[in-house]
């Protein structure tokens, strides 16, 4: 699901939970419930029978569930088959399976180059 030097979860809203105000936590978040407010965490992922309304800024956000806001991603977005997203999405990779719903833009700034461009020397005379 993450890169193996992901953090571990550290959050859990679970299926028969609702919650309501501003989340932020380090770590993985996973959301089976409901939460009306903004979360700022690492990773995210939201379950299928969750429902987020408010913005996520997170490094990479899994959608199974419908998100009724923005998602900020420095890294992924996913939007796995049963998900729906209604709202902007600003990342540098996003991903959407087939069956899933997205309802809004999309931006994807592009990743910084990793490549070092070596200039040769002018030859001494």
């Amino acid at each position: 699901m993450f890169h193996k030097n992901t953090e571990k979860l550290e959050s859990l809203v679970g299926s028969n939970s609702s919650f309501r105000g501003n989340i932020e936590s380090k770590g993985t978040l996973r959301i089976d419930g409901s939460i009306d407010g903004n979360i700022n965490a690492d990773w995210v992922v939201i379950g299928e029978k969750a429902l987020v309304r408010g913005d996520i800024s997170s490094r990479g956000i899994i959608v199974g569930g419908r998100v009724e806001g923005n998602l900020h991603a420095k890294e992924i977005v996913e939007i796995k088959n049963k998900g729906q997203v209604y709202g902007e999405i600003h990342t540098s990779k996003l991903t959407i399976i087939e069956g899933a719903v997205f309802e809004g833009r999309s931006s994807m700034q592009k990743e910084e180059s990793k490549v070092v461009e070596l200039v040769p020397k002018e030859k001494a005379n």
